[in-house]
């Protein structure tokens, strides 16, 4: 099969996806995950139903009561597996916040592997031009939905600090009120980001060879914009819950089909980079699908439904206030990025190239740090919202060790495999080497990178999100850049100059955020207010 089938694609998948949907409407959820791993469905999902059969039997033929309370036994435990909200007010600090981040760190590997199963595919199956410009699309689409992302979080820590206070009736306005902003939003984005791909290329300086398969790329993704965004609210709300596992099997699901796809639509069909975009589209989307249907059938807070949807207004305004620094942070950062790459392409396409391989790398280094962050950050919600403000110290300390243990294993590890790492996704060797180089880096100073986003996660849990922008609108555009640019120019130094500025750029954040933790100003910005006597006041 040639490139010439894929116009044909929109009428040859329509019925994939709806067999998809009509067997997660009348089968057990998460026929993916008994796809890849049927042992594991089978105690996810049959268990429990065996479980509260089994107890509704003993209740219902029971002829004393002591054998009744073996029955409600059975069913409670097959209540709780289902039940996977967590409480992150009472217990070890240190233990909840691990048991709540792994989940979270496999998947943030899964949700990374889109991004690898994507380069590898492109840089075996079709060249270093088609893996650039994959690569470029990656900061450009993290531009134009970073805002948007920002806002998400906005809502997670209400939800996070409302769940802390027990108020479940403004934890479903909440949740209700962000599906509603972001059906809209996502919309507008996917309209914005299709028209203006072409034109955002070109205001970079991209080499003109890359700029076609580059937009490709980024306006097939962006036709599928709202299932992203509905997948990843809905799994943020999970998360402001204290359930980091739900998503996770779904997540598990998607990774699976999109790396099928992968391999059926480049070596298979050739469709080259059309193809990759529809397989992470598609896999995306059907993520999302299942999940809603998840959740409507076994969640007891989440339900996602178009009848019961209500706007509300005092909830949005406090979470745009929180959301929007965030999103200011996050649209920040997404430019750097786009920053450096206008800084790497001046060195040609292999080192484009390396830097974006050796960033998919960085990207998954890095979810050990982001992702005991983002537990700290739900953990320090609802304890604000609780008025534990003491367990946060608590909860700090256990994530700074934790999370540098792991940052000290992966630095290691990437010091020793830097070559062979960047030998998985390319055969160019000075694509390879100039890979190598970044890696070994940026290898050295992860520490700096994983306790800076210890205190970031401390003050967004917190509700302040303002001082965090002002942080890193400085380290990453008053620093990091003009430190790229500045080292970059050395003719002794080259591009490995762009390399140097990010963890002195990292440095730079940290010693901010150190400094504002330490004044204490971040315990006056929760959501959940309390008057000194412990009484809530709002």
């Amino acid at each position: 099969m040639d490139r010439e089938l894929l116009p044909r694609v929109f009428t040859l998948t329509p019925g994939f996806p709806w067999a998809v949907i009509f067997c997660g409407t009348f089968c057990p959820p998460g026929v993916y995950i008994r796809k890849a791993f049927p042992l594991g469905s089978m105690v996810l999902f049959v268990v429990p139903t065996f479980l509260r059969a089994i107890g509704a039997a003993i209740e219902r033929t029971a002829v004393c009561a002591k054998v009744r309370n073996k029955g409600r036994f059975f069913a409670t435990f097959a209540d709780r597996f289902y039940s996977l909200m967590k409480d992150l007010t009472t217990g070890n600090p240190g233990r909840l916040i691990f048991r709540f981040a792994i989940p979270m760190l496999l998947g943030n590997i899964f949700q990374q592997l889109y991004n690898v199963v994507d380069s590898i595919v492109v840089g075996k199956f079709i060249g270093k031009e088609a893996l650039a410009a994959v690569g470029t699309s990656a900061p450009v689409i993290f531009l134009l939905v970073s805002f948007l992302i920002g806002i998400t979080m906005g809502f997670t820590i209400v939800v996070s600090q409302y769940f802390g206070a027990k108020d479940m009736e403004k934890v479903r306005k909440a949740i209700n009120t962000l599906y509603i902003f972001l059906f809209f939003t996502s919309l507008i984005m996917s309209g914005v980001g299709i028209l203006l791909s072409g034109y955002i290329f070109r205001l970079i300086d991209l080499a003109p060879e890359i700029i076609p398969q580059a937009q490709v790329f980024l306006n097939i993704f962006f036709a599928g914009l709202v299932f992203l965004f509905g997948y990843n609210g809905t799994s943020a709300i999970l998360r402001g819950l204290g359930d980091s596992k739900t998503p996770l099997y779904f997540l598990i699901g998607s990774v699976v089909v999109n790396i099928g796809l992968d391999l059926i639509f480049v070596p298979v069909f050739h469709w080259g980079v059309p193809g990759v975009a529809l397989a992470t589209v598609i896999s995306i989307a059907l993520a999302f699908i299942t999940q809603i249907l998840y959740l409507n059938r076994y969640h007891k807070v989440v339900k996602f439904s178009f009848r019961d949807l209500k706007f509300d207004r005092a909830i949005f305004i406090k979470s745009i206030r929180i959301g929007i620094p965030t999103g200011l942070q996050q649209t920040f950062v997404a430019a750097g990025m786009i920053g450096l790459y206008w800084v790497v392409d001046r060195f040609g396409i292999d080192a484009n190239a390396a830097y974006s391989v050796a960033g998919r790398i960085d990207n998954f280094a890095a979810m050990p740090a982001m992702s005991f962050a983002i537990a700290l950050s739900t953990f320090v919600g609802q304890n604000m919202g609780a008025n534990k403000t003491d367990r946060v110290k608590a909860g700090l300390k256990a994530t700074f060790l934790m999370s540098n243990a792991f940052t000290l294993v992966i630095s290691v590890f990437i010091l020793f495999f830097a070559r062979g790492l960047m030998h998985m996704f390319t055969n160019d060797p000075a694509v390879i080497e100039l890979g190598r180089g970044y890696l070994v880096v940026i290898g050295i100073f992860y520490f700096l990178f994983s306790t800076m986003f210890v205190f970031n996660g401390v003050l967004r849990g917190a509700g302040d999100t303002m001082i965090p922008m002002f942080i890193s609108l400085f380290s990453l555009w008053v620093v990091r850049i003009p430190i790229s640019v500045l080292l970059s120019n050395i003719p002794s130094i080259g591009v490995h100059g762009v390399w140097w500025s990010i963890p002195i750029g990292w440095f730079t954040g940290l010693i901010f955020y150190y400094a504002y933790y330490l004044s204490g100003r971040w315990k006056r910005k929760a959501v959940v207010k309390y008057s000194e006597k412990g009484e809530r006041v709002e």
